[in-house]
């Protein structure tokens, strides 16, 4: 029994205090809270780091350079194998803009291309036929709020996820830009995609140059950073190996893959 249906059963008088102390009433007060919990027998009162606290703190030095490089430059690229973080970092930071009032909208935008295989014809309408490629980017923003706010958002235009070939014409002021798969877009796309960059806005360009769905020398993420890196005011991020959070074989597997 609650402490609140205790309660309840008291003031309809089907209780009386001395049975409701009986119960245990104040050993409601000594139950068991997230600070304070038992492992093995031993009673242990420390803070526990809880994911849906929101922190992000970064796990490597290339993953600590990106964040440092968000905070200080509007455009930032972030090259890096897969597992190094590069698009939950970059989502994570723009909620934590949208959140604080820095920005007024997230914009997320990744290419509508398969990965080395047809999925064939999609019914629905468009955000149904464009929801598989862009799941990706659904299951990094869930995982920094609820589905519930992430959709309350979408409904008044604070989050927007779109595909490349809808951002041509478009100057995103006020925003955070997150173009994610980079790798999957051609030189023309990404200087179109670059060009979008308003007032007041930060954009985060991620992919992986050794991981593109394109054909050979298709790509133009390793030339557009190449042509980037000497300039002062954007951030050219290259993460490596050592930068990879997920299951330590991703690591292993990259290495001779």
């Amino acid at each position: 029994m609650t402490k609140r249906a205790c309660k309840r059963i008291v003031r309809e008088g089907a209780l009386d205090t001395d049975q409701f102390d009986a119960f245990g009433g104040s050993a409601f007060e000594r139950a068991w809270t997230p600070q304070t919990h038992t492992y093995g027998g031993m009673a242990h009162n420390d803070e526990r780091e809880q994911g849906y606290l929101k922190t992000i703190k970064p796990k490597s030095p290339g993953q600590n350079a990106l964040i440092e490089a968000i905070d200080a430059r509007n455009l930032v690229l972030a090259l890096g194998p897969a597992g190094t973080g590069k698009t939950y970092l970059a989502i994570a930071k723009a909620v934590e803009a949208l959140e604080a009032g820095k920005v007024g909208r997230i914009v997320l935008s990744r290419p509508a291309i398969e990965a080395g295989e047809s999925i064939g014809f999609l019914p629905g309408d468009m955000e149904d036929k464009l929801a598989p490629y862009l799941r990706p980017l659904y299951d990094a923003l869930s995982d920094r709020l609820s589905m519930k706010r992430v959709r309350a958002l979408m409904a008044e235009g604070a989050i927007e996820i779109a595909p490349v070939g809808y951002m041509r014409g478009r100057t995103l002021n006020n925003a955070f830009v997150v173009i994610d798969e980079a790798q999957n877009c051609t030189y023309v796309q990404l200087k179109m995609l670059l060009t979008r960059l308003g007032w007041n806005s930060t954009m985060v360009v991620t992919g992986d140059p050794h991981q593109s769905d394109l054909l050979p020398g298709v790509s133009g993420l390793s030339d557009v950073a190449e042509r980037f890196e000497p300039l002062a005011n954007i951030a050219v991020v290259r993460l490596a190996d050592a930068d990879i959070v997920r299951h330590p074989l991703v690591a292993e597997m990259l290495g001779v893959l």
